[in-house]
């Protein structure tokens, strides 16, 4: 009877966290149209190829994102580019974390992005698996779109964009598709911050820095004296988890 009863619990928890809202904030692209266009950058080294591609096939095949790759230099420092968005690698040290998504805003919107890999984790052997570095591929770019996590308990939901202590789930899940629709559909805007505008300043120091750590993961907010903004997702690793705060961030790009 217990066991009945704790799986109908489980279930019941599944359902409830499955359905939840899980948009980052209400951060998205500006556009004047749907489906628009999004090109990624490809500046990360030739081993990181393969699962940057199975990414941007799998986002596009989202009926309100276009996602072009664009070929880069390889490039760790990993430099926004106005109206795109970046993906990088390299060995930033053993700091905690295996991926970094970075969003700029201007005027509420994302007007730039990254996506940045660590080396130092995912040469180690717990790490150097493909499905976990597509998780981690897949759910760096997914946040470039405004996606937060569909769950954070650490229950496996079969989406790149949930807490699975076991980093294997290598694509988005259906639900993933839904929330871009609740993001675009519900409207359009009267600007693009697609491909256009200049970069932010890359030497403006930030006015003020909030900081929020959970469980496995940490979120940063730095905002500039203009009013633009940059956000800070950072996936800290399995061992790690649960200890964020311990952690400073450091960006490792030098």
């Amino acid at each position: 009877m217990i066991a009945v009863v704790a799986a109908i619990l489980l279930t019941a928890t599944f359902a409830a966290t499955a359905s939840a809202e899980h948009s980052w904030s209400n951060y998205h692209w500006a556009r004047t149209s749907n489906p628009f266009t999004v090109r990624v950058i490809d500046a990360n080294t030739s081993n990181w190829d393969t699962h940057l591609n199975a990414a941007i096939s799998d986002w596009d095949a989202s009926t309100v994102l276009d996602v072009v790759r664009e070929a880069g230099a390889e490039e760790k420092r990993c430099r926004a580019v106005s109206g795109k968005v970046k993906s990088c690698n390299g060995s930033y040290g053993q700091n905690g974390w295996l991926g970094v998504a970075q969003i700029w805003l201007s005027g509420g919107h994302i007007s730039q992005a990254t996506a940045k890999m660590n080396d130092t984790y995912f040469s180690m052997p717990q790490y150097n698996v493909p499905v976990k570095r597509q998780h981690v591929m897949c759910q760096e770019i997914g946040h470039d779109w405004g996606l937060g996590h569909q769950d954070e308990s650490g229950a496996d939901l079969n989406t790149c964009m949930d807490y699975a202590s076991a980093l294997d789930n290598p694509k988005p899940n259906a639900h993933d598709y839904d929330q871009l629709k609740t993001i675009y559909l519900s409207h359009v805007d009267s600007t693009s911050t697609i491909a256009a505008g200049l970069a932010a300043d890359a030497s403006a120091r930030p006015e003020r820095v909030e900081r929020n750590d959970r469980i496995a993961d940490s979120i940063i907010t730095e905002t500039y004296r203009d009013g633009t903004q940059k956000v800070t997702h950072v996936l800290w690793a399995l061992e790690t988890r649960g200890r964020a705060a311990e952690h400073a961030f450091g960006h490792g790009n030098d």
